[in-house]
């Protein structure tokens, strides 16, 4: 039987439906708040979980309370924040109209800035950050797919405390950190990938098949890495390899990534990022807060960041509706090549 605190899952999608189903599953009080194709997806099929490691669920429709409207979040104890970090402050507003004062939102957002928005809206709220690691693919007929690595991270804080300890070892455990900044830029450096994916129009598995895909990361990340040290920010080590190393780790020659990284990063062949979602849907993608950010602090201080302003402007373009699959040597050509700040990174 469900119990322990109320939790709104606020956004669920791929992502929040694994999340939320997976504490369900733990045997947490959840309620999804989402879009109707959503719930009437799970009213027809109930919802189907499961990960590359073997493990699945189904959970009966009739087990899970879904709503597509913001009102629910009035008996919520805890929010797990899920939208987009295009939807931030639509989010935030619907929060503070309909959520109790003292509730938690824990924002699962990709990005380093949404917990500040956040706080500067919701000041009767308890912010707490976090970060999601993997991807998770929506196979149709309410089965929702985790397709890559890693464990759900949050700051410590009484509730997100209570919730650890409630679902122990099971899928979607939450482990707890002191330093959520390096865990988040940690995070980005992985997912500054997600537009090179978009880009390429291919699986995961399939892009980083491809070195000068990987080269085009590798510069990204070795770029980023050159502004945190600037800014005194240690990025968190996420996954099996280590920050410093992974732009080594990523560029490196087809057999030597092929039997060092994805032997120790697991990824499913139906992965693809969410910003390819995005592309397939027409949607606003989130690259201001992915590559932006890193432009973002640049410009902060007083420099650039050409490789991450390159893949940016690219994105943009495919957002405008310039409709374009990158090759991996068009990519490379036109991101390392044609932007000769790049150059010196050597990939």
């Amino acid at each position: 039987m469900a119990s322990g605190p109320r939790i709104a899952v606020f956004g669920a999608g791929s992502v929040g439906c694994f999340i939320g189903g997976s504490w369900l599953a733990a045997g947490c009080r959840v309620v999804f708040v989402g879009r109707e194709r959503v719930r009437a997806e799970i009213a027809e099929h109930g919802m189907g979980l499961s990960d590359q490691d073997g493990w699945r669920i189904h959970l009966a429709s009739d087990l899970i309370s879904f709503s597509t409207t913001p009102a629910a979040l009035k008996t919520a104890e805890i929010i797990a924040l899920c939208v987009k970090s295009t939807g931030t402050v639509t989010a935030a507003k619907e929060i503070a109209r309909h959520a109790k004062p003292g509730a938690t939102v824990v924002s699962f957002q990709n990005g380093v800035s949404n917990a500040d928005t956040l706080r500067s809206m919701l000041p009767k709220f308890t912010i707490v950050q976090a970060m999601v690691p993997y991807n998770v693919v929506h196979l149709g007929h309410g089965r929702w797919h985790r397709a890559t690595w890693g464990d759900l991270t949050a700051g410590r804080s009484e509730a997100t405390r209570a919730l650890s300890e409630r679902i122990g070892d099971r899928p979607g455990r939450l482990r707890l950190s002191d330093d959520m900044k390096g865990v988040l830029w940690g995070k980005l450096l992985f997912n500054l990938n997600n537009a090179i994916n978009a880009l390429s129009g291919r699986t995961i598995l399939d892009e980083l098949g491809h070195r000068d895909y990987r080269r085009v990361m590798a510069a990204a990340v070795m770029e980023t890495l050159s502004l945190l040290d600037a800014a005194g920010i240690e990025p968190a080590k996420i996954g099996q390899i280590a920050p410093r190393l992974l732009p080594h780790a990523i560029g490196a020659p087809d057999f030597v990534f092929r039997n060092l990284f994805l032997r120790i990063q697991k990824i499913d062949p139906k992965a693809r990022s969410s910003m390819s979602d995005d592309f397939a849907a027409g949607r606003q993608t989130e690259i201001d807060f992915l590559n932006g950010e890193v432009v973002k602090l640049a410009k902060a201080l007083g420099r650039e960041a050409p490789v991450n302003a390159a893949i940016v402007e690219l994105v943009k373009q495919a957002e405008a509706g310039i409709e374009h699959v990158w090759s991996p040597g068009e990519l490379r050509a036109y991101v390392l090549e044609g932007h000769r700040g790049a150059v010196g990174f050597g990939y």
